[in-house]
């Protein structure tokens, strides 16, 4: 070997053992093929999915639920080191058992499973999951899981109608802009400070920030839902907060195992004057550390 090459071939050896390798974000194509359903790419990489339970008919105190405002169902993958980190919040009834069995059979884990409002005619369960892996045969088991109970996986055919609220005045009440979703005025606010899981900052889609909806129920008043994502000196301030103003607490308990620091979701309920809610709403946001630069500007 010329001695030329000999000095090239450990050199090339070196620069390959040297130079790092990075992992591409997974193909979000593929992982919508195997997941049955596409869904969009937001906040901190994070690719979502929803599956609105559009097949479902619920009420509370004769109040219709669009499943835009509390009958969505989610699942969102973020990249973690060539693999991914899924979690999401399944919409159920009477598909515990098949749904959760064929979940854990493909190794996804259940991290909570509870209701999310009172009095819902029938009643409808929540089933939060995760899982870390490759995000492929991640979704391809969460899909088997679905198929398990009655999840659709295609819209039905449906005109949307505009969520008719005042939502500039919310937006001013609140201190925060919303948007309208299926006929639902949506607020989604993140926390100061991220909560992390398996040492990986969580974004808002992966369910880590608070989230408000507004159903309009008449020409000034609507329904209220979502849920607030609280530490623990947070949690009695905001309830009190909640009672003064007329909003009803639905439900106070957790929705991951391992997340830092320790956080409690807590779920509320009301139908009144849309305006007067809103005020309730700021005054229980109020007692919560949330980021302020994604207030809205009045």
């Amino acid at each position: 070997m010329p001695s030329t090459t000999r000095l090239i071939v450990p050199l090339l050896a070196a620069f390959a053992v040297a130079t790092p390798v990075f992992a591409a974000d997974p193909d979000w194509n593929q992982v919508a093929q195997a997941l049955g359903k596409s869904g969009t790419l937001q906040a901190g990489g994070v690719y979502r999915v929803g599956f609105p339970r559009t097949d479902l008919k619920v009420s509370i105190d004769g109040v219709a639920l669009r499943p835009s405002f509390v009958l969505g169902g989610w699942v969102a993958f973020q990249p973690m080191a060539g693999q991914a980190m899924v979690m999401g919040d399944l919409v159920i009834q009477d598909e515990v058992k098949p749904v959760m069995r064929k979940l854990r059979e493909s190794g996804i884990e259940i991290t909570a499973l509870h209701n999310h409002l009172l009095r819902a005619e029938p009643i409808t369960l929540y089933m939060h999951i995760e899982a870390q892996g490759e995000p492929i045969a991640l979704a391809q088991a969460i899909h088997d899981g679905l198929a398990a109970g009655k999840t659709p996986f295609v819209l039905p055919p449906g005109t949307s109608q505009p969520a008719n609220i005042d939502m500039l005045g919310i937006d001013g009440i609140l201190g925060f802009r919303g948007r309208d979703s299926g006929g639902v005025y949506q607020f989604g606010i993140p926390r100061s400070h991220p909560i992390t899981e398996h040492g990986m900052a969580l974004p808002g889609p992966m369910g880590s920030g608070i989230a408000i909806n507004f159903q309009p129920t008449g020409f000034d008043t609507a329904a209220v839902t979502g849920d607030f994502v609280l530490d623990a000196k947070e949690v009695n301030p905001v309830i009190s907060a909640l009672q003064t103003n007329g909003i009803e607490v639905t439900a106070l308990h957790s929705h991951m195992l391992n997340e830092e620091p320790r956080m409690f979701f807590l779920h509320f309920w009301a139908n009144d004057d849309a305006r007067k809610l809103a005020k309730g709403l700021r005054a229980a946001l109020d007692k919560v550390d949330v980021r302020k630069e994604a207030a809205a500007k009045p």
